[in-house]
């Protein structure tokens, strides 16, 4: 009884084995023209291993890695193409018989899959070769993170890339594509992708299409109107390159700069102080410190204003007017050179992830108030990262019982 149930394991797994192969014909319609090699063929076909060599369906089976890839299977003769089928790997390509071939047949072999580079293969069909392994390399270059700015009817996108980024754009009805060519997507870059939204983005999508990553950008009704400027830069530290599409409003924003001004004046005291306190060390104590220098230092971009106003207003707000930060240091908010230096290092002073997010409260309609603190301190990190430490930082405050 073991020796049937293991036979019929061996069975079954020999036939799963063999369904993992495709099979696709790939046969011309017409056989090659007469050649004098088929009246010698029961001769010749002593010496390739009998007649089977010229009269035997001809079968190829390809392989790749990874696995699934497309498969473009081209048959050609005299320069000629004379069949064409489409498939995935693994495959079984049953071609002519050789007697039915010319010496010069052909099959090309053209092999995709999303994040890999193409590679081709050509293969005589009057070969020996029964069997192809290709091997695809991984694009030159990767979407290592893609960071989404918006505060006060202004917004940016970042790509952030491991090497210099090819591109061009696409216009489309509501919005624009972005073609990033030769360039893979992470899972970070694509969760980032689908969260982002705002009153300037309805919805971006990201699909890897073989070589090419095409994010689309649809546009709120508002920001078709708005310029959209392209920069470059390059982080020598990490290595890392960015290109950036700045979505700039015709008038400049006027309106909206007057509305944070508003905003940022109804922020008093009890933003940054109390239990306030509580929530700002929780959310400063789980961001990389790296990270969140790098998203507050000065940047040359429109966010620095702003960071520049809310720190000056953490002072204002402060007690004795005084700037805090960790390692000791006090800044006065009245004085421009302390206040330089306390917004060149905005990630280490005391309440001031605390006052930003009753800023962006303030000064953003609901459902955009996480994500434009987020956009703000941490561009990096994965929306579902930012939410869980966001959370925890509010649950901090909360079980608050002190003066903080």
């Amino acid at each position: 009884m073991d020796r049937a149930l293991i036979a019929c394991v061996a069975v079954f797994a020999a036939s799963a084995a063999a369904e993992e192969f495709a099979e696709i014909e790939l046969i011309p319609d017409k056989p090659a023209s007469w050649h004098a090699g088929r009246v010698f063929a029961p001769l010749t076909g002593l010496f390739r291993g009998g007649l089977g060599y010229w009269y035997d369906p001809r079968v190829i089976e390809i392989e790749t890695t990874p696995s699934g890839a497309y498969v473009d299977l081209f048959y050609v003769r005299g320069s000629f193409q004379r069949a064409y089928e489409q498939t995935e790997s693994p495959v079984k390509v049953i071609l002519p018989p050789r007697i039915e071939t010319d010496e010069r047949d052909s099959v090309t072999i053209r092999v995709m899959a999303n994040g890999f580079g193409q590679k081709d293969a050509h293969v005589l069909v009057r070969s020996r070769i029964e069997k192809l392994v290709i091997d695809l390399e991984p694009l030159p270059n990767q979407l290592i993170s893609l960071n989404h700015f918006y505060l006060a009817g202004r917004g940016s996108l970042s790509f952030l890339t491991k090497e210099a980024l090819t591109f061009r754009n696409q216009k489309a009805d509501d919005g624009f594509s972005v073609v990033l060519t030769e360039t893979a997507g992470s899972v970070e870059s694509y969760e980032s992708i689908r969260a982002v939204r705002s009153p300037v983005i309805s919805s971006l999508n990201g699909q890897q299409l073989g070589e090419d990553l095409v994010v689309r950008v649809a546009l709120t009704d508002r920001a078709r109107a708005y310029d959209v400027r392209s920069r470059q830069s390059y982080d020598p530290i990490r290595r890392l390159h960015s290109f950036s599409l700045d979505f700039v409003p015709p008038d400049g924003g006027a309106a909206d700069i007057e509305r944070t001004k508003q905003a940022l004046a109804r922020v008093g005291p009890g933003a940054v102080t109390g239990c306030a306190r509580a929530f700002d060390d929780s959310l400063r104590g789980a961001l990389d410190p790296q990270a969140l220098s790098r998203a507050l230092v000065p940047q040359d971009r429109f966010m620095d204003r702003y960071t520049r106003a809310t720190i000056k207003r953490l002072g204002e707000v402060s007690p004795n007017g005084l700037i805090s930060a960790l390692d000791g240091s006090k800044f006065s908010a009245s004085i421009p050179i302390e206040l330089s230096a306390a917004a060149s290092q905005a990630g280490s002073a005391i309440g001031y992830l605390a006052l930003l997010r009753a800023f962006v409260t303030e000064l953003e309609p609901a459902p955009f108030h996480r994500s434009a603190l987020k956009g703000w301190i941490a561009p990096e990190m994965t929306p579902s990262g930012f939410d869980t430490v966001f959370e925890r930082a509010e649950a901090d405050e909360r079980s608050c019982t002190g003066p903080g």
